[in-house]
């Protein structure tokens, strides 16, 4: 069945990037950061700071709070939306808290060198990573892959994809981050979207709303 198969991909996809994430997780937390990295790290350290910081202050909870409050009253508003608002929210929540879990757990050091601010919280993986690709980088694909018209879909997913990968590259601008960090965050945000997707398609068959032409209702 299509549904079946949809379910299979997005959860086969969410636990192979969730394991990749622990993997890497088990390498970084156990070796140093490898020579080559160091070298792409150093390459992006402290530049286009106040750019950085503004790219990092958009995955804050005084950032993220108002947004989800809007995303709430919108899904309320909107039904054909509803569906991919809440998948939205429940792919940030856990990409945000696991990421705190997991930092927790491997317990890797921040680098020495920081610009800003001196963050003292563990460093894998990045939570900022995590929420760039599971929050903002979900928003590009729920955004092409609805009805609003071509040029808005592929302009509005292209931008927000930037700007995910911006957040990324922001940390290692500020040193916040080693680059396994920041990978390791993407993954984690990337398992977080695609398992919160296989859920959302296993219980109502579809991602979009009632009107929407990803509709999925094969039994």
């Amino acid at each position: 069945m299509a549904r079946e198969r949809s379910v299979r991909v997005w959860l086969g996809a969410g636990l192979i990037s969730f394991g990749l994430s622990l993997f890497l997780g088990m390498m970084v937390s156990r070796n140093p950061e490898p020579p080559l990295l160091l070298g792409w790290e150093r390459a992006s350290f402290d530049h286009s700071t106040l750019l950085a910081w503004r790219l990092t202050q958009s995955c804050y909870p005084s950032v993220l709070i108002p947004i989800g409050i809007v995303l709430v009253i919108l899904a309320v508003l909107l039904r054909t939306w509803r569906v991919r608002i809440l998948v939205s929210v429940a792919s940030l929540l856990i990409s945000w808290r696991a990421a705190d879990f997991f930092q927790h757990f491997f317990e890797r050091p921040r680098p020495v060198d920081w610009v800003v601010k001196h963050e003292l919280t563990f460093s894998y993986p990045s939570s900022h990573a995590a929420i760039a690709v599971g929050f903002y980088g979900l928003w590009a694909a729920l955004l092409y892959s609805s009805d609003l018209p071509k040029p808005v879909r592929v302009i509005g997913s292209l931008l927000l994809a930037i700007f995910a990968a911006a957040i990324c590259w922001a940390r290692l601008a500020l040193g916040a981050h080693y680059f396994t960090d920041v990978l390791g965050g993407a993954l984690l945000g990337l398992s977080a979207g695609l398992l919160c997707t296989a859920f959302v398609v296993a219980v109502f068959g579809r991602i979009a709303g009632p009107a929407g032409r990803e509709q999925n209702r094969a039994a």
